[in-house]
């Protein structure tokens, strides 16, 4: 059996990294924005047994039972490796062979691409892995058994896993998609997704609602002007 597994964060602090770029309640906004968006694309999942939100953060908590799906709680949260482990030992002590861990902020994410992940066939031990953008994060990681191995989310993560899986003798596929590539982080990544057409997702209708893609395309021609001769 295969579990699709959410991490949610308390979004009031999220998003540092676009400090000086948006207001607090600009990144609380985005976050929440991006949020809807990953779990629209879950709600029409077909090939998840079981989908859990770990989490001990309530708007989080009212979506998974909104839909069905399995909470597991935190008392505190340390970090979103400690979450996602923490979770797969639990999910794993339920009867799960593998777990695919999603981030909550994927804008352009369908759920067309959580299932083709689900549907790689690969024998334990196996991992499947797509990137960040830039090539250097983990967006997505599907790990049969669900503890084959730490996690180690943040800078640098996709380098991490694949000496992981290694050392764990695992099958290693990586898989590209740049809609699962797509996260926001900060503000080269903020412009990169204005480049896609977000006509259908709650965060591009955020981002125009608050003016943010102009300010952004008005801060980027300033900066042309000053570089001018």
């Amino acid at each position: 059996m295969r579990a699709l597994l959410l991490p949610v964060k308390d979004l009031r602090n999220a998003k540092q990294r676009l400090v000086g770029i948006l207001t607090p309640e600009e990144r609380l906004s985005l976050a929440h924005a991006m949020l809807t968006d990953t779990l629209t694309a879950m709600r029409n999942v077909k090939r998840a047994d079981k989908i859990f939100v770990v989490t001990n953060y309530e708007p989080a908590m009212q979506a998974a039972r909104k839909n069905g799906w399995d909470i597991l709680s935190e008392d505190r949260q340390i970090s979103e490796s400690v979450s996602v482990d923490d979770a797969s030992h639990r999910i794993e002590a339920l009867g799960f062979t593998a777990v695919l861990r999603i981030p909550l902020d994927l804008p352009l994410i369908q759920s067309r691409d959580i299932d083709e992940l689900l549907a790689v066939e690969c024998s334990a031990p196996a991992m499947v892995i797509v990137p960040s953008r830039d090539g250097t994060g983990t967006n997505a990681i599907l790990r049969t058994p669900p503890t084959l191995f730490p996690s180690h989310f943040g800078p640098g993560s996709f380098a991490k896993h694949c000496v992981e899986a290694d050392a764990a003798h695992a099958q290693i596929h990586h898989r590209r998609n740049p809609r699962l590539e797509m996260d926001v982080d900060d503000e080269s990544d903020l412009r990169a997704l204005l480049q896609n057409d977000l006509a259908r997702t709650h965060t591009g209708a955020f981002l125009a609602n608050a003016g943010i893609d102009q300010r952004l395309a008005a801060t980027q021609q300033s900066a042309r002007t000053a570089s001018q001769p």
